[in-house]
């Protein structure tokens, strides 16, 4: 009988995964370097990075990650560069430093790499160039961002046998017993890891098509007050209003950019 190894960052990832950026940065901190391989190293240090991103902590990110970092960790920082909205030339030396790494045939099959490649040409609106770096797959967050980008291409067909090919899961087209199945999964994410916007939106998602609107709309102001401007948020009160006649509380509530 063969023995497997543990996968010490399991955890970590799902925490990322589901949202939870500050959970998967406290979980990377307590992650002991010796318990990791080489390999496990980078993903973790990678992960950790991208929560920051995610946080909004770029310079943090620029500013740790040194020259002589691996590619993956290069990938990171020019997603954090890019996304920084610094300097005027940020986002086109980022975008030119990409393609020299994409153009390397030592490192620009790299799985990271592709994937920022994807996210970065994603925001440009280049989704040519973004789906040739993520159309061939290789990891479930590839998979994920083809859908991502198929749907900002206004192309849900495509988007459609990108989703089976991440899972055979379509419970909201279903309906029925399947958005009660999805509510469930949603649920029990919630119950292990901190209620992340994205969990949030998930569970309000199904709520709404249940027809449960009062309690979409309680979710939706609880994710609104964790994040202001998170984009997954903004758009559904608005779908409540329509399906209630109501105002919805979450559409009063006042942003960062609101005046006081």
């Amino acid at each position: 009988m063969t023995s497997t190894s543990p996968d010490h960052l399991f955890g970590l990832r799902n925490s990322f995964y589901v949202g939870a950026y500050q959970a998967a940065i406290t979980g990377s901190q307590s992650v002991p370097a010796h318990a990791l391989s080489p390999d496990e190293v980078l993903h973790r240090d990678a992960i950790l990075y991208r929560s920051y991103i995610a946080i909004g902590s770029h310079q943090l990110v620029i500013d740790e990650i040194g020259p002589a970092a691996a590619t993956p960790l290069q990938a990171v920082k020019l997603l954090a560069l890019y996304l920084s909205g610094g300097a005027a030339g940020n986002k086109e030396s980022a975008v030119s430093r990409l393609k020299e790494l994409l153009g390397d045939p030592a490192v620009g099959s790299n799985l990271i790499l592709r994937l920022v490649a994807g996210t970065i040409f994603m925001h440009q609106q280049d989704y040519a160039e973004a789906l040739k770096h993520t159309n061939s797959g290789g990891n479930m967050e590839l998979l994920a961002l083809n859908v991502r980008i198929y749907l900002q291409m206004h192309r849900p067909d495509h988007a459609e046998k990108q989703l089976r090919a991440v899972a055979d899961l379509e419970f909201l087209q279903k309906g029925g017993s399947k958005i009660q199945e999805a509510y469930l999964i949603f649920q029990d994410l919630s119950e292990k890891y901190p209620a992340s916007c994205m969990i949030l939106n998930g569970k309000a998602q199904c709520l709404m098509h249940m027809g449960n609107f009062e309690q979409a709309e309680g979710l939706l102001l609880e994710s609104l007050n964790k994040d202001a401007k998170d984009a997954q948020t903004l758009f559904k009160p608005r779908r409540v209003q329509s399906e209630t006649g109501e105002t919805c509380v979450a559409l009063s509530q006042p942003t960062e950019d609101s005046p006081a």
